[in-house]
């Protein structure tokens, strides 16, 4: 199973703010929309990073309440991760457990094609389990 069939099935609309947003609207959206990430792109839909709830929290925790008048460039990483369609869904969780982040751009040719998340990696999976578990069971019960 690759992420391209996460996408099929998810769909590939993403969330994105600019990076002179504001982390109070940041955290007002990502509330309204009740999501854990937002990409940041500029006005020619570059990518530029990802800013997460958690990214927001550490810097409440750091900074007190004048986080929240910082903009989302400053909380932002850069250095982002990212698959392609083809990427498995088991290479996809190994890049998020070694990372130790819950979501991964889907690019292919400098194009943003999407956003997986870790809970679309997992159900991924459970799905794909339980097809092979009842698959199993109906080729003992055949073979009985």
């Amino acid at each position: 199973m690759t992420v391209a069939a996460i996408l099929k099935h998810k769909g590939s609309e993403v969330f994105s703010v600019p990076p002179t947003a504001k982390v109070v609207e940041l955290a007002r959206l990502l509330t309204a929309r009740r999501i854990g990430a937002a990409l940041v792109r500029d006005s020619a839909d570059q990518l530029l990073g990802i800013v997460t709830e958690r990214d927001v929290l550490f810097a409440v925790g750091s900074k007190g309440a004048e986080a929240m008048d910082m903009t989302v460039a400053q909380l932002m990483t850069r250095a982002l991760t990212t698959v392609t369609p083809a990427t498995t869904v088991a290479e996809a969780m190994e890049l998020m457990t070694a990372g130790r982040f819950r979501h991964l751009p889907v690019v292919e040719h400098g194009r943003l094609l999407g956003l997986v998340s870790i809970g679309d990696v997992v159900k991924t999976r459970l799905m794909a389990q339980e097809g092979e578990v009842e698959s199993l069971k109906a080729y003992v019960a055949g073979a009985a």
